[in-house]
């Protein structure tokens, strides 16, 4: 399923900067380490974390998949700069910042426009990511609806491509809720985890197993393509039964 990565993973992350050749520092560049030059937030690691927190912002709350994913998403950006740790405590500061309102939605995305001007391509990864992020709670809302079509237009992405994107996410949901549930039994067999075990315990187990399935590190250890795709779909069995274990808990 091409958009199994509704799972908390990065594989969208490394599509946009994977090989990109630039001499221009505005641009992320995993295949050296970085240093920052002028204000990380006109650079487009910082525009696009921003862009992040608009999406996040929408439907007014951010779910436990949605904080892990930014942890994530921060950790491999900062990755590609010299100084990382700093620079991911500086993106985590401009990702809080741009959840305190949408006024400056266009303007942030007309600045990643001309960043990526001719690289159409690469702006609708960027709007595939979005839209990852708005429906990974399960959950599509008008309001989730409203500020991904406003960034799009200022994108300049196709309505077409736009709308092609939104029915694949829906149809994947839709599929998902028309499959048979998975049984709890099966929930804490998938976690490696006992119905006796407290949540504390059992959340330490989800997260080895998200870090051990992480597309991103079997990336950079040079797996093959369909093991990093077998690890995606992992990824999504673990969330699932994650997901089931902790309402059933609660």
């Amino acid at each position: 399923m091409t958009y199994i990565i509704i799972a908390v993973v990065i594989v969208v992350f490394y599509l946009l900067t994977k090989n990109y050749q630039t001499g221009e520092y505005q641009h992320i560049n995993v295949d050296v380490k970085q240093t920052l030059k002028g204000d990380l937030r006109e650079h487009e690691a910082g525009l696009l974390v921003a862009l992040m927190a608009k999406v996040a912002k929408a439907d007014g709350r951010v779910s436990e998949l949605e904080a892990e994913l930014l942890s994530l998403t921060l950790s491999d950006i900062s990755r590609v700069f010299e100084n990382s740790e700093r620079i991911r405590e500086e993106l985590k500061t401009i990702y809080q910042d741009e959840m305190k309102g949408f006024d400056n939605t266009i303007i942030l995305s007309q600045k990643y426009l001309k960043l990526t001007q001719k690289e159409y391509a690469k702006r609708l990864k960027v709007m595939e990511y979005l839209l990852n992020i708005a429906f990974i709670d399960n959950e599509f809302s008008e309001a989730e609806f409203m500020i991904t079509e406003d960034i799009a237009n200022a994108l300049e992405i196709k309505r077409s491509d736009f709308e092609r994107l939104i029915a694949s996410f829906k149809q994947f949901y839709a599929n998902k809720a028309s499959n048979a549930q998975m049984g709890i039994k099966n929930a804490y067999e998938v976690l490696g985890a006992d119905p006796s075990e407290d949540m504390e315990s059992i959340k330490k187990k989800y997260r080895a197993l998200v870090k051990e399935y992480h597309p991103d590190i079997l990336m950079g250890q040079g797996k093959d393509q369909s093991i990093i795709d077998a690890a995606t779909t992992k990824l999504q069995e673990i969330n699932e039964a994650y997901e089931m274990i902790k309402k059933e808990k609660n």
